[in-house]
């Protein structure tokens, strides 16, 4: 088994290997996550794990507020995950590598990173400025029928994107799609409008062909879905809350 420890940021999305991570980073618990990444060299990967929320807030409550205005706001690297952090998150993530790093005067960070690899959740250690965590690397594995299935995914995902027709931001033209499997499986469970537990399934499940497996019965259903909505603006579908780091 081969494990990292690396430090931990914990997002209300699900980051798949391969796909883009944009950050705006302004809690201070994760500006000295990123002065650490900056320490090292120049030639070395800048690596930290990103995880789904189960339960718990992306960011820290800063001021008092309901019920107990008298109540005093959570400070530290697990402030919103609870006494124990790691049951507050999901235990497949993915590692990012940031290719840039950049400090804004107001000591804010603009960051921008790559999912590489998934990983399992071992251990979660809040006792330092910032959450790191032990992790078990997963392999990718194919599965039986990963081709065949990519076909068919690639089908669907293009009759979707039809039916999402508008949602720009969110459109891959046929041009672009790839016909690796498992790179097909993770563009799909990214571009593809479902909440957290449905992308977490995805990005967790045993091998290439599972996840092209369900991603074909989630195409189908939410085609089917859209298809009975015509009176929903297509965009909207594709609208989703920015993270605020």
């Amino acid at each position: 088994m081969t494990t990292v420890r690396l430090p931990l940021f914990p997002l209300n999305s699900v980051l798949f290997p391969g796909l883009v991570l944009p950050l705006n980073i302004f809690e201070e618990r994760y500006r000295a996550m990123m002065r650490e990444l900056l320490k090292s060299g120049e030639d070395e990967p800048r690596r930290f794990a990103v995880v789904a929320i189960r339960d718990g807030r992306e960011v820290a409550p800063t001021a008092p507020g309901l019920p107990d205005p008298t109540s005093v706001p959570e400070r530290g690297p697990a402030a919103g995950f609870g006494a124990d952090p790691i049951q507050a998150f999901h235990r497949v993530g993915c590692v990012a590598e940031a290719a840039t790093i950049r400090e804004r005067e107001d000591g804010s960070f603009e960051v921008l990173a790559t999912g590489t690899t998934r990983v399992r959740l071992l251990s979660v250690d809040s006792s330092g400025p910032f959450l790191t965590a032990e992790l078990e690397e997963l392999p990718e594995d194919a599965g039986d029928g990963a081709g065949v299935l990519a076909e068919g995914v690639l089908r669907a995902f293009r009759n979707y994107q039809k039916r999402l027709a508008g949602a720009r931001e969110r459109s891959l033209t046929g041009a672009e799609l790839p016909d690796e499997p498992s790179v097909v499986s993770y563009l799909v469970a990214a571009a593809a409008v479902l909440d957290i537990p449905a992308k977490q399934r995805l990005l967790q499940a045993p091998d290439t062909a599972t996840r092209l497996a369900e991603e074909l019965k989630l195409l189908r259903t939410e085609t089917a879905v859209i298809r009975h909505l015509p009176s929903l603006p297509a965009v909207d579908l594709t609208r989703s809350p920015t993270s605020p780091n």
